[in-house]
């Protein structure tokens, strides 16, 4: 049994989070890192739990006409991910677990009283796809559109996989 963890990233801020939300959970299980669009699309008994992020756009999951708005922001940035985002990769979901857990996570702008996050509507699919979430929907902040994080987020997602880890006892084989 381990976590996957499967993230959509366009400028690497998402994936450094899902890296260190990682390192967190191996404190205590095995865990697996997927960007969205090598991530498979049945998950299977072996994962006991699942945990989703991808970037805050439009005040919610990316859509093609954000990821494409994104790209044009580059600027001569690669892009992390360049195919299909969270969104699609959750509509075509299955599982082949009824006991597996999840947990939903997103990057957003560090603004205050700012609209929108990408973890509730991760949580509300994932919800739809009848998986339990472990926990309440978490957010990571970047000081722009194009980051970086705000200094100290990847050591939050790394205390919030130590302590998804913590809660979910599954040993490490």
């Amino acid at each position: 049994m381990y976590a996957l963890v499967v993230y959509e990233s366009m400028y690497g801020n998402t994936k450094a989070v899902a890296e260190s939300i990682a390192e967190g959970l191996a404190s205590a299980m095995r865990a697996e890192v997927a960007e969205v669009a090598g991530a498979p699309g049945v998950v299977g008994a072996d994962v006991s739990l699942l945990v989703v992020g991808g970037p805050t756009h439009a005040f919610g999951l990316s859509r093609v006409s954000t990821r494409q708005s994104a790209a044009q922001q580059a600027e001569g940035v690669p892009l992390v991910s360049k195919g299909r985002g969270v969104r699609e990769w959750l509509a075509a979901l299955r599982t082949s677990s009824a006991a597996l857990d999840a947990a939903a996570f997103d990057t957003r702008v560090a603004k205050p009283r700012m609209p929108g996050s990408a973890a509730q509507g991760v949580a509300r699919r994932l919800r739809r796809a009848g998986v339990r979430l472990a926990c309440p929907a978490r957010s990571f902040y970047v000081e722009g559109t194009l980051g970086p994080l705000v200094p100290g987020e990847l050591d939050r997602a790394r205390e919030w996989g130590e302590s998804l880890a913590r809660a979910h006892t599954v040993p490490v084989p």
